[in-house]
């Protein structure tokens, strides 16, 4: 039988996805109950994302949502997947995580990605612009020296200053480069573009300078990864996401998940049905063996360190028994 590589981390994004017939502080509610049940099956991290004026999605301010879930946990490092940088001042940035770092001391990530809003309406309410996401290599290096107390601008970030809070880059393509080049731990996915993510963690690991927050490269690879009893079982926790997914690009709005059932009702065009079908494939799904061995190939492909699962589906039971069905393929150790 297939065995996922050892010492590999595992780890979870939880995006506090809506679902139908659910408010946006009920995602909430359930992603700190996540985060919960993780820390006790054993995962390393839980991470939580950045989207604004997005209907299916509840995160929208990730320090805030962090915090929280830090103050309900014990021991699972929290962090963001990500803050988008472009989208912030980054003295504002390291206040906030220097802030998180000194109330739940050697448990705080700062995940960062270099998106900026959305749609033109989001950035010109974020006071932001399609360019701004340009310069998130000088973004990054003024945020990191607030850290180390070496801005040019000679602001001293009040309680960030002095503390070491992991910066991690969320990236594809030439954010893999700005990783290695300022010689920080890369975050690179999907699963569904294999190929691409592994040309990323190449030109990720060929950049790389050792710098005072890692001496070596380290990586993440991140994709969906459902679990079940059986193949359709596995399937059925993909549905969700995948019809959101399909509407979004067919309809121009992302919706809150609907049920599997009832996806299985829908009268689909021929363009949604295409797109839906898009999404179901390529992401790691089926029985505890299957997705064992679906593991340890792009694991040994990626060489990666750490595996960042970010499976969203209507049905939170049935994520939840996912996830404890992960936790036994990659040798978690249960609290």
């Amino acid at each position: 039988m297939s065995t996922v590589p050892e010492p590999t981390r595992f780890s979870v994004l939880d995006r506090s996805r809506t679902r139908e017939g659910h408010t946006g502080p009920d995602a909430l509610r359930d992603t700190v109950a996540l985060a919960q049940d993780l820390e006790r099956l054993g995962y390393h991290r839980i991470w939580v994302s950045e989207h604004h004026g997005v209907p299916g999605v509840a995160g929208s301010a990730p320090t805030v949502l962090a915090a929280a879930i830090a103050a309900a946990t014990r021991t699972i490092r929290v962090g963001t997947g990500g803050v988008m940088l472009p989208n912030h001042q980054p003295l504002v940035v390291a206040e906030q995580f220097g802030v998180l770092e000194s109330l739940f001391p050697g448990r705080i990530d700062m995940g960062l990605g270099r998106s900026v809003g959305f749609t033109d309406g989001v950035r010109r309410a974020l006071g932001r612009d399609k360019d701004d996401a340009d310069d998130f290599a000088g973004q990054l290096e003024e945020l990191l020296a607030f850290f180390t107390g070496t801005s040019a601008t000679r602001v001293h970030a009040r309680p960030a200053e002095g503390l070491t809070v992991p910066p991690f880059v969320l990236a594809m393509g030439e954010g893999a480069s700005i990783a290695g080049r300022a010689g920080l731990p890369l975050v690179i996915g999907d699963f569904r573009s294999r190929e691409k993510m592994l040309r990323g963690i190449d030109r990720y690991r060929a950049d790389f300078r050792p710098s005072a927050w890692a001496d070596e490269p380290y990586v993440v690879i991140s994709g969906t990864v459902a679990v079940a009893g059986s193949e359709p079982e596995a399937r059925r926790l993909l549905v969700p996401e995948a019809w959101s997914m399909a509407y979004a690009r067919t309809h121009g709005t992302f919706p809150p998940l609907p049920p599997a059932e009832r996806v299985a009702t829908l009268e689909m065009t021929a363009k949604e049905r295409e797109e839906y079908e898009s999404g179901l494939r390529g992401h790691i799904a089926g029985t505890e063996h299957q997705v064992a061995s679906e593991l340890e190939a792009v694991i040994k492909d990626s060489g990666a360190q750490e595996v960042l699962v970010t499976t969203s589906t209507y049905d939170r039971e049935g994520l939840l028994e996912s996830y404890r069905r992960l936790a036994r393929v990659a040798h978690l150790t249960a609290t």
